[in-house]
């Protein structure tokens, strides 16, 4: 069956996204509990996927409100409607939002189609997490295990830094304050 891979942008930093693979016959609603996964979000909210062109502007809406799918019905139901029906073109576009409250919006674009599955994951799977998701409630807070571990990975001391910028012009090179020559030909050092 055909994997879709679509990658998940927060629309306030697009520098914040998850890339998820799903079965082609797999749910908008499958879709929607995948991404508040990735995003760390609880899933207890109501959530609509729009069609969308290259400028985000939403078209139908894919509702997690709607049971049915019915003839001229303003929305699709999430729960009867396989992502694949909707795919249109191999950068298709969708406009997610979750918690009409709130509402956390979502940039979803299609990046890849591949034939083969990977028998060891479960579908829907997060394949890639970039940045921090946003808090859904209130401040997320990093654990101090974390935030230590990061200091520690990218922290350089002010030893560190001594022995490896104060020493220039130390060894008599690029000081050229102190008499001799700057007419070049005749200087020689010692080694």
């Amino acid at each position: 069956m055909p994997l879709l891979r679509f990658r998940v942008y927060w629309e306030e930093d697009d520098q914040i996204y998850r890339d998820i693979e799903l079965l082609a016959g797999q749910t908008f609603n499958d879709f929607h509990q995948v991404i508040a996964k990735g995003y760390e979000f609880d899933g207890k909210h109501a959530a609509s996927f729009f069609e969308s062109n290259d400028r985000w502007t939403r078209g139908r809406e894919i509702s997690s409100e709607v049971m049915v799918n019915k003839k001229d019905a303003p929305a699709l139901s999430m729960i009867k409607t396989p992502v694949s029906a909707l795919v249109a073109k191999p950068d298709q576009k969708f406009v997610y939002e979750y918690d009409p409250v709130k509402k956390w919006t979502f940039l979803v674009e299609l990046i890849g189609v591949s034939k083969e599955e990977d028998p060891k994951r479960t579908y829907p799977f997060v394949l890639r997490k970039e940045g921090v998701a946003p808090a859904q409630y209130g401040i997320k807070g990093v654990s101090p295990d974390k935030l230590m571990e990061v200091e520690e990975k990218y922290d350089l001391g002010a030893d560190e830094m001594a022995e490896g910028f104060g020493s220039e012009g130390e060894d008599g090179f690029g000081d050229f304050s102190g008499g001799g020559s700057s007419s070049g030909g005749g200087d020689s050092y010692e080694e």
